[in-house]
Order: structure tokens, then sequence, then C-alpha cells
């Protein structure tokens, strides 16, 4: 009787053995490449708030993250140390980690690759970015109806399509309802540099700009804003709570959606390397709260057109654009083919400043 106890316990622990390593080996692992500070207020925050969004929803997912990861072979690095330590997935968060990304899912066929705001792709790595240009329109609108002064101050990190993408809609948005008001651009050259953010705003606010809009990943240009006492545009992340008279709106990304869309993929055999560019219908970009000095009749006027670009009622960049030089770009009745706008390298009429090449 004893020896069929003993025996019954140590079957019993062999299932449970099995069991535990069974749901270990179901698991899957993820791994996440961020370009700043996980905590940064901006950019590689919202990842990573879309990546405990993942780790809530699909408890089959193991997440971790790497912060402030340099470009190039220190990557790349990186990113081998973790397929090596068993993770299947990486995401890259920046548009710098794309060439070792695709340099690495070379090497790695059996792993799965996303990048974010990129154009290379294999058949083990596909791209992902948002249509934050309609949230940008939107928060145009609410600038437009709200400067006093016309002077509106845009901070921007880089000359790249995305950028100069954001610029021109934040500014037809604006010019829709103000065509006195101009959108002035200083460049920092870099994503998250509080110092030069901060300093760029107190640049505009010294030219009499009466709202700041953030184009950078640290709200530095947001707190410049409110020390001047007026107001400003918040972007990555909806910050009302923090600064709910400062900051009229949020141009916001919604990540986790889109990383619990992928991983559902890869779970069910189903994912196939894409490049995705979700819009406001999808969830992953997103309008904030409004400011509390914005009226009734502004937050009226942007949901009707919000809801408008949902259904495919209204475009962003239908025509007659015109440069800001005066050129007509975009006819009357047409629309800027997706792959002219993801290879933006102009402003569009009411911008104030120049692109580098």
């Amino acid at each position: 009787m004893r020896r069929l106890l003993v025996f019954l316990v140590l079957l019993i622990s062999v299932i449970g053995f099995g069991l535990t390593s069974q749901a270990k080996q179901d698991k899957i692992k993820v791994a996440f490449l961020y370009v700043g500070p996980h905590n940064d207020g901006g950019w590689s925050q919202a990842h990573d708030e879309g990546r405990m969004y993942l780790q809530k929803h699909l408890p089959y997912v193991i997440t971790s993250y790497s912060e402030s990861v340099p470009e190039g072979a220190a990557c790349e690095k990186i990113i081998r140390d973790y397929i090596h330590k068993g993770y299947k997935v990486i995401f890259g968060t920046s548009f710098g980690f794309m060439d070792s990304m695709y340099n690495v899912a070379k090497d790695y066929p059996n792993a799965i690759f996303e990048h974010c705001s990129g154009y290379k792709t294999r058949k083990n790595m596909g791209t992902y970015f948002g249509r934050m240009y309609q949230v940008d329109y939107l928060a145009g609108l609410v600038a437009g109806m709200m400067t006093k002064t016309n002077y509106i101050g845009f901070v921007a990190p880089f000359p790249i399509p995305e950028v100069v993408r954001e610029i021109d809609s934040f500014t037809i948005g604006v010019r829709e309802v103000n065509p006195k008001a101009e959108v002035h651009v200083i460049w920092t050259n870099s994503w998250f540099n509080p110092v030069k953010e901060r300093s760029a705003a107190e640049t505009f606010i010294a030219n009499k700009a009466d709202i700041i809009v953030s184009g950078c990943d640290s709200p530095a240009s947001i707190e410049a804003a409110k020390a001047a006492g007026i107001h400003a545009i918040a972007y990555d992340r909806d910050i009302h709570d923090k600064f709910p008279k400062t900051v009229l709106t949020s141009r916001a990304w919604n990540w986790g959606v889109f990383y619990v869309k992928v991983l559902k993929e890869i779970k069910n055999g189903t994912w196939k390397a894409g490049q995705y560019w979700g819009g406001l219908e999808t969830g992953i970009v997103k309008l904030g709260k409004f400011g509390d000095d914005v009226p009734e009749k502004v937050k009226k006027y942007v949901l009707k057109r919000a809801e408008e670009i949902k259904e495919g009622k209204f475009k962003v960049f239908a025509g007659p654009i015109y440069d800001q030089h005066g050129k007509l770009m975009v006819k009357e009745g047409q629309e800027l083919p997706d792959k002219d706008k993801l290879s933006l390298q102009w402003f569009v009429k009411g911008v104030i400043g120049s692109i580098p090449h």
C-alpha cells in the first residue's frame, strides 16, 4: 500500500512537471526595443503602455524590453541576445532600428519581427504605423479656432516624411478654420532632447506664439507653454490630466490594440508580414481629451470631422492643396496617394519653415 502511495505521488509529480513545462512552452516571449527611456512621458512610454496592455490581455504572452537602444551594431546585438534567450517576437519601435532588424531577420527565419514606421520587409518582418496625420488634422482644427495671435509654434524632431506629414496635416486643419493663421517650425534634430525642445518653445513664445505643438518625445515644450500661461497641443500620449488648462488636446497613440492583434495572429498561425497603417477607425490613433478651455462649439466641429474621417467621408489630403510657395500640388477632386504621403517632403501653404536636405 505504501509503495502504491509513493508511486501515485511520483506519478502526480511527473504529470504536474509535464503540465508546467508544457505551459512554459505555450508561452510566447516578446521583446520590445525603445529608442528612449520607457518612462519618457512620450513615444517610448506610449509603446511601453502598449506592451503592458498586451501582457494584461493575453495571458500566454511574456514580455520584456530594452530602453534607450542605440542604432546600428549595438541594436543588432540586443536583438540577437533576445533571440538566443528564446524570444520569438521582436517589436522595434523606432525608425532608426529598421536596418538592424532587417539584417537580423535574415539570420533567424523562425523569429517574427515587426518594425514601427519603416518600409523594409521580409517574410518574417512586417512594418506597422498609424495614420496619425488624421489626428494631427483634428488637432489643427482646435488650434486654428483657439489661436488669438495666429502664430502657432511646432517643435519638430527630424525632417523625415513622417514628421513633415504631421506638420502638413496639422496645418491643413488650422487653415481650414483660420486662413490667417501660420504654423512656424523649429527642428530639434532629436527625438528626445528636453533642453532643445524647451528652447524651441521659448523661442516661439518670445515671438508671440500662443499655442505650442509638441512633435517630440518629452513634455518639455508643454511645460514651457504652461510656464508662459499659453496653450499647447501634446503628442504621443493623452496628458490632459497632468495639464488640464494648458493642453487643448493630445495626438495620442494606442499601440496595444495592434500588439494584441499581432500576437493573436501568431498564436493562431495566421500572421503574415505586411505593412500595417491603421487609421482612427482601428483605434491605434486617437484624439485625447479636450482641455478645460476648449469651447463646446469647437469640440462639436472637431468630433463631427472625426466621425467623417472614420466613415471615409472626409480625406485630410484631398485637393486643392497648395505648397508653401503657392504651387498646386493636389488638384480639386483628387487625394494625395498613400505612396506620396509616405514620402512627403514639401510643406503646405501656411507653414513657415524649411525642410533641410
